[in-house]
C-alpha cells in the first residue's frame, strides 16, 4: 500500500511541544533499550461517540438493525457498521478481548477495561435527545467521566467481595497502567450546522466545548490515569453533512468547506489543549492522533488506496448520496405501494461510508492501519509506544 499524501496543513511544527520531551530524548539517549521498550497495556477505558461505539447506545436507546455488522460479527454487535471499528481494531492490536460497553448489562466482561462511548454523544450537553425527536445521546463526556469514576470505585469493591463477578472486573492496577482513547467531538460541530448556527456561531462555540473537554481529561488523570490517546475530528464529507448543508460550498472532492474549515478550527484547539495538557498534568504522557488527514485522504484519492464512491453510502436510501434523514440503514420502507429492505451494497470492502454518518470495516481498518505507525500523531510516537513521552 502507497503511503498516504499529507495536506500541507497538517505537518507537525508545533514549537510548543511539551516540554517532557526534551528529558524523554535525553533518556533515550541514556538508555535506549528501555525508552524504546513497547508499552504492555492490560486495559483500555474508551470515551466517544459512535466512532468508537461498542454497543452503549444499543444496549440503552437505539440497537442496530441488519445489515449491521454483517462483515466480521454477521449479526448487528452494537456498532453502527458493517463490521469492527477503530477502537476495536486497537483493542485487538494489544492483544484485549474488544471491549464491552459500560452501559451493556447482557454478558459484559470488564476485565480488561471498557466502553463509556456511546452514539451520538457531545462533549457538552447535547441539544436534543434520541427518543425524543433528537439526534444526540444524553450521555455526553460529563456523564462518560462520571460513569468511569463509579465503575473504578464499584468494581474494586465487587473484585474485594470476590464470587462470580470478581474476575470480570479490571485489576486495581490496570486503571494506572491502561490505555485511555477519546473519540469525540464531532456531535459538538454537527449539532451547530444542523442547529442553523452560522460557521461564526459554529467557531465561538469551540473553545468552550474544549475546555470542556480538557476539564474531563484532567478529572480522569486524577482517578489515576496516565496514557492519553486522543483522536481530532474528522471531515465533513459524510452524507449526513451533505444532505443536511445542501448549499454549503463543496470542494473538488464534494466534501462541505464550510464544515471542514469549523472541523480544522476545532482541532487546532484541540491540538493546542493537548500542549496544554501535557505541562499540566506531569505524569501523563499524552498523544494527539490526527485522523482527520487520514480520513480525508480516503475522500482526495480513493482509489489510490482501494475504495470508490467515497461520499456515497453503502447502506441506505435515496438521492445523488444514498441517504435519507428519514429512512436509516436496515430499515423497511414503503416505495410505490411496495416494501422495500434498506440493505447494503454489494462490496462494502472498497466502500468508505457505510451508512451515510459512519465508516465501513474497510474504512476503519485503513484508519488503524496508519494512525498506529505515529506517522500521524504527535508527538509521533506509534501507538504501541504510547505510554512514554517522547518526540
Amino acid at each position: 500500500m502507497s503511503l498516504i499524501e499529507f495536506p500541507s496543513t497538517t505537518k507537525f511544527h508545533n514549537p510548543h511541544v511539551c516540554f517532557l520531551v526534551l528529558l524523554s530524548i535525553a533518556f533515550t539517549i541514556l538508555n535506549p533499550v528501555s525508552a524504546t521498550k513497547p508499552c504492555n497495556f492490560p486495559a483500555i477505558f474508551n470515551f466517544g461517540d459512535s466512532n468508537s461505539d461498542t454497543g452503549g447506545l444499543a444496549a440503552t436507546l437505539l440497537a442496530p438493525n441488519p445489515p449491521n455488522g454483517e462483515t466480521y460479527f454477521h449479526r448487528p454487535a452494537g456498532r453502527f457498521s458493517d463490521g469492527r471499528l477503530i477502537i476495536d481494531f486497537i483493542a485487538h492490536s494489544f492483544g484485549i478481548p474488544y471491549l464491552s460497553a459500560y452501559l451493556d448489562s447482557l454478558g459484559t466482561n470488564f476485565s480488561h477495561g471498557a466502553n463509556f462511548a456511546t452514539a451520538g454523544s457531545t462533549i457538552r450537553p447535547p441539544p436534543s435527545i434520541i427518543r425524543l425527536h433528537g439526534r444526540f445521546s444524553p450521555f455526553f463526556l460529563d456523564v462518560q467521566y462520571t460513569q468511569f469514576r463509579d465503575f473504578k470505585s464499584k468494581t474494586q469493591l465487587i473484585r474485594h467481595q470476590g464470587g462470580i463477578f470478581a474476575t470480570l472486573m479490571p485489576k486495581e492496577e490496570y486503571f494506572s497502567n491502561a490505555l485511555y482513547t477519546f473519540d469525540i467531538g464531532q456531535n459538538d460541530i454537527t449539532a451547530g450546522f444542523l442547529g442553523n448556527m452560522t460557521v461564526q456561531q459554529v467557531n465561538a462555540s469551540v473553545p468552550d466545548v474544549v475546555e470542556s473537554f480538557s476539564a474531563n481529561v484532567k478529572n480522569i488523570y486524577n482517578l489515576g490515569a496516565r496514557s492519553f490517546w486522543i483522536h481530532n475530528t474528522g471531515p465533513g464529507c459524510i452524507p449526513l453533512i451533505l444532505v443536511n448543508i445542501p448549499f454549503a460550498e463543496r470542494d473538488k472532492y464534494g466534501c462541505a468547506k464550510e464544515y471542514n474549515e469549523v472541523a480544522q478550527y476545532f482541532n487546532q484547539k484541540l491540538k493546542e489543549a493537548v500542549v496544554q495538557l501535557c505541562k499540566d498534568l506531569p505524569l501523563a504522557s499524552i498523544t494527539y492522533v490526527d485522523v482527520y488527514s487520514i480520513k480525508y485522504s480516503l475522500f482526495r484519492n480513493p482509489k489510490k488506496y482501494g475504495f470508490e464512491h467515497p461520499i456515497v453510502a453503502c447502506c441506505g436510501y435515496g438521492g445523488e448520496y444514498n441517504y435519507s434523514n428519514n429512512v436509516g440503514c436496515g430499515v423497511t420502507t414503503e416505495v410505490n405501494g411496495t416494501k422495500v429492505f434498506v440493505g447494503s451494497c454489494e462490496r462494502p470492502s472498497i466502500r468508505v461510508n457505510w451508512d451515510g454518518i459512519h465508516y465501513t470495516e474497510a474504512a476503519n481498518k485503513f484508519i488503524f492501519d496508519q494512525i498506529s505507525t505515529g506517522a500521524f500523531s504527535d508527538p509521533q510516537l506509534p501507538l504501541n509506544m504510547a505510554c512514554h513521552r517522547k518526540l
